[in-house]
């Protein structure tokens, strides 16, 4: 049988995924690089680039799987030549979100981990386990969506 955690996991993953590319698609480079209220904002590419990979990296310490490269401050960087691009990017990182969570026999929910990717001051190093991992994985991502969708409105708003 299923296990009914990973199920559920999968189906708020590809949730998040969708409205992810809602907030993406048709959105001039522009519109994608724009940052709406100034340099200490996110731009949508910055946001989508942002979550998904973070997605990524807490899904494989959950899974088990061995943690992805990630240079973390890049992403804060990220400018994209239009919606084609960065689509195909997430995409991309996408498909390796779901393949993570193919195999529920590498997900043991109390098997601790210490995430790579935390590098900041206020930054605690510390084991999280595949549990935690796995709800904030979903957690974190799905904030970032409904962040992504309400700055396409606002700057769909301001053209």
């Amino acid at each position: 049988m299923p296990d009914p955690t990973i199920v559920a996991a999968r189906e708020l993953l590809d949730g998040c995924l969708a409205g992810l590319r809602e907030s993406i698609e048709a959105a001039s480079a522009e519109t994608l690089n724009r940052r709406p209220v100034g340099d200490d904002t996110n731009s949508l590419a910055v946001i989508a680039t942002h979550a998904i990979y973070s997605t990524r990296s807490w899904l494989s310490l959950a899974m088990g799987a061995e943690l992805p490269p990630r240079d973390r401050p890049a992403e804060f960087r990220t400018v994209t030549a239009g919606a084609d691009e960065l689509l195909s990017s997430v995409d991309a990182v996408g498909r390796e979100c779901r393949s993570l969570l193919t195999n529920e026999a590498s997900f043991d929910p109390a098997r601790q981990r210490t995430p790579t990717w935390r590098s900041g001051p206020d930054d605690v190093n510390e084991p999280a386990t595949a549990a935690w991992a796995l709800i904030h994985a979903i957690a974190h991502l799905r904030e970032h969506v409904a962040h992504a969708q309400l700055t396409r409105q606002f700057l769909d708003r301001q053209v």
